[in-house]
């Protein structure tokens, strides 16, 4: 018997075959085509959905899931549009989605606690990404499992401010998103009133 051979992901710190080393240079790929060359809001999850339909920058004709809900909160119009012009808009708006794990988590379900050991490992990296390389004008918090560690992202310097839901992220994956939704998109407005 063939044992398959596994490395840590250094997008996830997960253990990880080929087949997941390739989904997240595709993703990467994706998200890297609509880049802003100025980020006004860096949206930052704790980490991307499972199937591509719900990951804002696969290429596909229906936004479902996360990528819909980000979509909406953001006050986008997306239902009948093609994907290209509805992602070249929010390019425009100088937004990007990105994740504080770069691949979807194998320990969600089964174990909340490891997932937050997870996020944990990879903030480092995420505040030096956040700093030397993405540079945005503001990093909004939009999943709820980043809450515990929604002060160290305050208290981290990151050169700009981390705008929150009362001290806590947007909880736009919850049962019912709508009201996070609303906020997120005022708080949105207010930020970039006040940064103009």
């Amino acid at each position: 018997m063939t044992t398959p051979n596994l490395m840590l992901c250094d997008g996830c710190g997960q253990a990880a075959s080929r087949e997941h080393i390739a989904k997240r240079l595709q993703r990467l790929e994706w998200t890297t085509r609509f880049r802003p060359v100025h980020i006004n809001a860096l949206l930052l999850g704790a980490f991307p959905p499972e199937t591509d339909s719900e990951f804002l920058y696969a290429a596909s004709s229906d936004f479902q899931g996360e990528a819909a809900r980000l979509l909406d909160a953001l006050g986008l119009a997306h239902a009948g549009k093609a994907a290209d012009a509805v992602l070249s808009d929010f390019q425009r708006r100088g937004f990007l989605l990105v994740h504080v794990l770069e691949c979807p988590s194998a320990v969600e379900a089964s174990s909340p606690s490891a997932l937050q050991v997870l996020l944990e490992q990879r903030l480092l990296y995420a505040f030096t990404r956040i700093r030397r390389s993405l540079k945005p004008k503001r990093v909004v918090l939009v999943s709820s499992a980043l809450e515990p560690l929604a002060g160290r992202f305050v208290e981290s310097a990151l050169g700009c401010p981390v705008v929150l839901d009362d001290g806590k992220p947007f909880g736009l994956e919850g049962v019912d998103p709508r009201p996070a939704m609303v906020r997120l998109r005022a708080a949105l407005a207010v930020t970039t009133i006040s940064t103009q």
